[in-house]
């Protein structure tokens, strides 16, 4: 190898190297001012949500005493409706039970009422109708026997009675 190549390579090695200082050096100076200009965005970030936070915590903190009432209200409102709709619940079936005994009991005087208009009719059929059948039958009897006993002195006694009447049997 000629002597003037490792010189050379010496050369190049050293301004390779202190490019890549200077590189280096711009990265950390850019890297620093972004920093910086972080640290600043950071700060003005905090500037501004830092008092919308201390209003939430003052806003959480003077509504935690009503969210806590609402609640207990709710739990008190939740119980009260349930004893009144158990209430309610045997309030109806106590309604239920005694309309079913009224509709019952109904049912039981309807049905006594319509047996004894049944019994009454039947009374009425047996002490009236009989008689009224037996004085008309009796009445048809003395008629038939006034007819029978007209209608024999009006024929003469040998007279066909037996045929015409065997005739009005026949079909």
């Amino acid at each position: 190898m000629p002597g003037w190549v490792l010189p050379l390579f010496v050369i190049v090695a050293s301004v390779s190297l202190f490019v890549q200082m200077l590189i280096f050096g711009a990265m950390f100076l850019e890297f620093r001012r972004l920093s910086k200009r972080m640290e600043q965005i950071v700060d003005d970030f905090q500037g501004r949500i830092n008092p919308v936070i201390s209003r939430l915590q003052t806003l959480v903190e003077e509504a935690q005493p009503r969210i806590s009432s609402m609640i207990s209200d709710a739990a008190e409102i939740t119980h009260v409706a349930r004893g009144q709709v158990q209430r309610v619940d045997r309030m109806l079936t106590e309604a239920i039970d005694r309309l079913r005994m009224q509709l019952v009991h109904a049912d039981q005087i309807l049905t006594g009422a319509m047996e004894t208009v049944e019994q009454t009719g039947v009374r009425l059929r047996n002490t009236v109708w009989g008689p009224v059948q037996s004085v008309s039958a009796l009445l048809r009897g003395i008629q038939t026997g006034l007819e029978f006993y007209r209608g024999r002195r009006r024929q003469p006694e040998g007279a066909n009675v037996t045929e015409s009447q065997d005739e009005g049997l026949f079909i």
